[in-house]
């Protein structure tokens, strides 16, 4: 086959989409009529053709019948590849599986609950190859319809791990992503128990791009986040952005430990000139600050040690080796129209 510039036709952008499952019983059938109509071919605004591929539901064991509906749509649709954990892992942990048993140059994931629209799949390809990015995060352009309160307690949250910890890109995190392929799988494939998946992503992500989206409202079903789940959500979240606290243990140990030895020398001069101090209390001070400071010091060593097992335990690699981007789905032409 060729195009109207005598050249070969470049094969189609393949798109998995990745959907982990907890409370899909009753929204899983509507979003997989939503993406039906987008696994034949079809050419983006920006002149891609792009497909579904694939579609991989993980059931992560939630508390409702997903895995009767999973079963349902697998037998319907051949597109749709069932992963079956042996427990409930988690949204992230779900994902990163689903993405390890993904095949297409590209991966879509996307909640189950109905609130964003795979429509945009066209758009955010658009957006990855005019903007070479590996990653693309939806950027809503509405209000996420989780009330005020927790919307801002989420803003709040992801500026203090960007800015504090210097978590790259924190503040464009979301759920709703489109990944290249490679990327995915081989993060899912070193990630390590309770990372973070976005940064598990930004350690290797090459150029990160945003693509306006339009929420929806959410499917009637009960939220599968509490405020203790949030919690442990950013909690995660702090402890994978990086070693920055460990560093600031160590930073704060060497500075009361020096200024522990400045204070003792001083009462040792004050003792020795003549001062007028109460008997004992210059070399109780003494003994005090130079004890703690030595302390402090010793937890800033074992601190900057801790740091980096932490990473080794994280999966954090030294390097990530991916195939020559002019022949992978970045390098692909457009479609030429007529």
């Amino acid at each position: 086959m060729s195009d109207v510039d005598g050249h070969d036709q470049v094969p189609a952008h393949d798109v998995s989409v990745v959907v982990p499952v907890y409370r899909g019983e009753h929204s899983l059938p509507g979003l997989l009529e939503e993406i039906v109509p987008l696994h034949d071919e079809f050419v983006t605004q920006g002149g891609h053709r792009v497909r579904v591929a694939e579609v991989v539901l993980v059931h992560d064991h939630g508390p409702d019948d997903s895995a009767r509906v999973i079963r349902e749509l697998a037998a319907k649709y051949e597109f749709v590849h069932p992963v079956w954990l042996s427990r409930n892992f988690g949204q992230h942990a779900a994902t990163l599986a689903g993405m390890a048993s993904s095949g297409g140059d590209w991966i879509l994931t996307i909640d189950e609950d109905g609130q964003y629209d795979p429509g945009f799949l066209g758009a955010m390809v658009d957006t990855a190859l005019a903007q070479r990015a590996t990653v693309v995060y939806a950027k809503p352009s509405n209000p996420a319809p989780h009330g005020p309160l927790r919307n801002l307690a989420s803003k709040i949250a992801k500026t203090f791990i960007e800015t504090v910890l210097g978590s790259r890109g924190t503040s464009v995190f979301h759920s709703f992503r489109l990944v290249l392929g490679e990327v995915g799988r081989s993060v899912a494939a070193y990630s390590g128990p309770g990372v973070y998946l976005d940064v598990a992503l930004s350690w290797v992500a090459g150029e990160v791009a945003t693509c306006p989206v339009e929420l929806r409202g959410e499917a009637d079903r009960p939220s599968g986040y509490n405020l203790r789940s949030l919690t442990s959500h950013f909690w995660r979240m702090v402890l994978t952005s990086g070693t920055r606290l460990l560093r600031v243990v160590s930073v704060v140990g060497a500075l009361t430990a020096l200024f522990g030895l400045l204070v003792a020398l001083v009462l040792i001069g004050n003792q020795l000139f003549g001062a007028d101090l109460l008997r004992g209390w210059t070399s109780t001070m003494v003994v005090v600050l130079l004890s703690t400071g030595a302390i402090l010091f010793s937890l800033g060593v074992v601190a900057e040690y801790l740091g980096v097992a932490v990473n080794m335990a994280m999966g954090k690699p030294l390097y990530l080796i991916v195939s020559d981007p002019a022949q992978g789905p970045l390098g692909r032409r457009r479609e030429t129209r007529q």
